[in-house]
C-alpha cells in the first residue's frame, strides 16, 4: 500500500523517464557524414558528381528536387558503385555510363528554375556525405575542374563554393 505522500514523487519520477525516452527516441538519428558531395563539369558540358571521401565509404550517390515537403521529394537520378569508395576523391557522370558506376535510376531532364541536391550514402546508412545543391544557372556558370560544393568554415558556417579541384580536394575533409 502506497502513502499519499509517495505518489507525487512516484509520478515525476514517471514523469521524467517518460521525458527521457522521448528525448532518446528523437535524438541520434541521422546518419553520421564524413563524406563532401560537390558537382562539376566536363569540357563538353556533361555534368560530374564528386565525392571526396574523408575517411570510411560511400555505397552510392542522389540527385533529387529540393523540396520543403519531404513527401513530394523527387528523385531524377541514383548512382551506386561497384564497389564502395573509399577515403579520396571520386567523379563520375551523371548522364552518361561512367566506369565503376551503374544508374540504378538514369538521370532525368533538368529543368530550369528547379533546385536539384546530390547528396552520397551507404546502403547500411552507417555513413553519408554533405549534400550540395544547385539549379541549372549555377551548374552554367562551373568551369571543367572546378567543383561547386557546401563549405563549412572553421566556425562552422556554411556556404556553397566553387573552387578548383585542387584545392576542393584538399580542403573538402579538414573540418570531418
Amino acid at each position: 500500500m502506497w502513502s499519499t505522500t509517495s505518489r507525487p514523487v512516484f509520478r515525476r519520477f514517471v514523469g521524467a523517464v517518460a521525458v527521457g525516452v522521448a528525448l532518446a527516441a528523437t535524438s541520434g538519428c541521422t546518419v553520421p557524414v564524413d563524406t563532401v558531395a560537390g558537382i562539376s563539369v566536363t569540357g563538353d558540358g556533361h555534368l560530374l558528381g564528386v565525392m571526396m571521401v574523408c575517411g570510411h565509404r560511400i555505397d552510392g550517390a542522389t540527385l533529387y528536387v529540393d523540396s520543403a515537403d519531404v513527401n513530394k521529394t523527387v528523385t531524377v537520378g541514383s548512382w551506386t558503385v561497384d564497389r564502395p569508395l573509399t577515403a579520396g576523391l571520386a567523379t563520375w557522370t551523371l548522364d552518361s555510363p561512367a566506369a565503376g558506376w551503374t544508374a540504378t535510376r538514369p538521370l532525368a531532364p533538368l529543368t530550369s528554375r528547379t533546385t536539384y541536391v546530390l547528396y552520397g550514402w551507404t546502403k547500411d546508412n552507417s555513413w553519408s556525405s554533405s549534400s550540395v545543391s544547385f539549379t541549372l544557372t549555377d551548374r552554367d556558370r562551373l568551369t571543367p575542374e572546378k567543383v561547386r560544393y557546401d563549405n563549412i568554415s572553421d566556425n562552422g558556417d556554411e556556404s556553397v563554393i566553387a573552387v578548383p579541384i585542387a584545392e576542393f580536394k584538399a580542403r573538402a575533409c579538414q573540418n570531418k
